[in-house]
């Protein structure tokens, strides 16, 4: 691969082919929010679309949670596509109001409507896959989430890498690799206020629960990925045990 890899992009590189994420041709749709993480996503996928030889693609869902700020990230992300001339779709929904006509949390229904508008994306243009921006902190506190609630062993295994057509390139990097690639490439992004609130459970448990964690041990991000390896090789022995017997 002629690619001039920094070191991110090479521990990237070595973990989609850990799973055979990226296809040698067809499309790969990238969802993009227009946050640290996603912009990373798409500029790194921008540059592996050659090298690979896949088209790659924006898709973009407006939840409608935030008002003008919503709108701006939207306006954002499609002015940054349309300068490199990558096709990006967008979509909306009310959120809020899916919410309460289902009996939703606000974080439910907006994963809801935002995975339906990705798949249904990538089914209309072909996409052979959907690229979401998870990332190392996203894995850690999932398992933690599904910990306090009382998950069985499912739950303990985290964000996959890989589901059906969901793949996740960035889900061993870390923040503070993302901000790194951000400022060494010269990526723009936006922020979302929200992620500074503790009016969600996620934000909570990041902004609370995680450094009061870490200052007990500062590897805990680590530590709880090699945890979550460990559970999904646990299922997988347990899946295959359960075949032969």
């Amino acid at each position: 691969m002629f690619l001039q890899k920094d070191t991110t992009t090479k521990m990237t590189i070595d973990f989609c082919e850990k799973y055979d994420m990226l296809p040698k041709s067809g499309i790969v749709l990238c969802a993009v929010s227009g946050g640290k993480d996603s912009m990373c996503l798409l500029e790194m996928l921008r540059g592996l679309a050659p090298v690979y030889g896949f088209e790659l693609c924006c898709a973009h869902f407006n939840h409608k949670l935030r008002g003008k700020e919503s709108d701006r990230d939207s306006a954002f992300v499609e002015a940054y596509c349309k300068e490199r001339d990558i096709p990006c779709y967008v979509g909306s929904d009310d959120v809020s109001a899916y919410a309460e006509e289902n009996g939703l949390g606000i974080e439910e229904a907006a994963r809801t409507l935002r995975y339906a508008f990705l798949e249904k994306t990538a089914d209309e243009i072909g996409a052979l896959c959907i690229a979401t921006a998870h990332t190392a902190p996203d894995n850690a506190e999932t398992l933690l989430l599904n910990l306090v609630r009382g998950s069985g062993l499912k739950g303990l295994c985290g964000i996959p890498p890989v589901r059906g057509k969901i793949i996740r390139p960035l889900l061993q990097t870390t923040g503070e690799e993302v901000l790194k690639y951000l400022e060494e490439k010269g990526i723009p992004h936006v922020e979302d206020s929200t992620n500074e609130t503790d009016d969600y459970t996620r934000n909570r448990l990041r902004h609370r629960v995680v450094p009061e964690l870490r200052s007990l041990n500062e590897g805990l991000r680590k530590m709880l990925s090699a945890l979550s390896s460990c559970f999904v090789r646990t299922r997988n022995i347990s899946r295959h045990l359960l075949r032969i017997l």
